[in-house]
């Protein structure tokens, strides 16, 4: 009777005991909780950079700066071109910043799926220095040619580059870009050759584009297709499967060369280890953002479809577009001059 009578003492204080390092470990982890949820509430408190690539003028610009105008998460989204090697300079910048969520890049098809290949030395890791925020958009790139050059359809190109080999050059705005790629992908598919000279950006090769030192180009469309409606250079062919809503008059490539296929996107990552509730906010805002009808019918008269994703689902989307260009890559030859 002694020994159970204490023992009665013991579990009532050792269930006082457990009563109360439960109700203290619920406090803590309330405290740990409305802490985090105060810290996703305080996110942002100063203006948020967001890096672009590429010079002003190009797809990567005008998304940015469309999230910039329409983004309601009362800080400023400041734009900062960083453009140079294939992109590779402004994704470093954001390769090495702070996960805090403060500093942002418009990645591409280019930097973050084919400079890998393409590349013998990367300063960054394309997946393991970033946290994936949303897919924001993608595009067909469109064969355009100096007016000047005798050509109007695929098939006469491929037969003049055929008649005349290395006669032609094609700009892109930076080895490893989506626009690089298709010209490779085109030599590699028709057998032809031409040479590639690529630039900072498109504002430096458009001049060059319309007074015939370069001759043609694979422009993103949204950058293209103004002026190929203007009439300053000629649309020759689309790059995707099937022909863009924007563009329906303009055949694709693969209409005349079956499997050719090039598209361009476009997504927002942060750095590493930036925090889930502050990946989650951005997520939120990009997608409340490109789903504006406003934003969207923008989009749309440029060539660009909206395209939203989950942070995972840009993640494993990437992982596919990496492994089809290397491919590419090593297909083609294609080297970073």
């Amino acid at each position: 009777m002694q020994f159970s009578k204490h023992l009665g003492k013991s579990t009532r204080r050792f269930g006082l005991s457990l009563i109360g390092a439960v109700s203290l470990a619920s406090t803590m982890g309330f405290g740990l909780i409305a802490s985090s949820s105060a810290m996703a509430q305080a996110y942002p408190n100063k203006p948020i950079r967001l890096v672009v690539t590429f010079p002003t003028g190009g797809a990567p610009d005008i998304l940015a700066r469309l999230f910039s105008e329409k983004s309601q998460l009362g800080q400023p989204i400041v734009i900062d071109n960083k453009p140079g090697a294939g992109g590779n300079i402004g994704s470093d910048v954001v390769a090495k910043a702070a996960g805090d969520g403060y500093t942002l890049v418009m990645g591409t098809v280019g930097t973050h799926s084919i400079n890998g290949a393409l590349y013998a030395k990367m300063p960054y890791d394309m997946v393991k220095d970033f946290t994936p925020i949303s897919l924001i958009a993608s595009a067909p790139n469109l064969l355009v040619v100096n007016n000047d050059l005798p050509v109007k359809t695929v098939q006469e190109l491929i037969a003049y580059m055929k008649a005349n080999p290395n006669k032609l050059s094609y700009a892109s705005p930076g080895i490893g870009t989506s626009v690089h790629m298709s010209g490779e992908l085109f030599k590699s598919m028709t057998g032809t050759s031409m040479t590639h000279v690529p630039y900072k950006g498109r504002q430096f090769y458009v001049p060059d584009l319309l007074g015939g030192s370069v001759q043609l180009v694979f422009d993103n469309m949204p950058s293209a297709l103004p002026l190929a409606k203007e009439g300053k250079i000629r649309a020759i062919a689309q790059t995707t499967a099937k022909r863009s809503a924007a563009a329906p008059d303009v055949p694709t490539v693969s209409e005349t060369l079956p499997g050719f296929e090039a598209i361009t996107w476009f997504a927002m990552f942060a750095p590493a280890n930036t925090p889930k509730s502050v990946i989650d906010r951005l997520n939120a805002e990009v997608v409340r953002v490109f789903k504006l009808p406003e934003v969207a019918e923008r989009l749309k008269t440029l060539g660009l479809e909206a395209v939203l994703s989950s942070p995972n689902e840009l993640a494993k989307y990437q992982a596919a577009e990496i492994v089809k260009w290397a491919k590419v890559v090593k297909e083609s030859g294609a080297k970073a001059e």
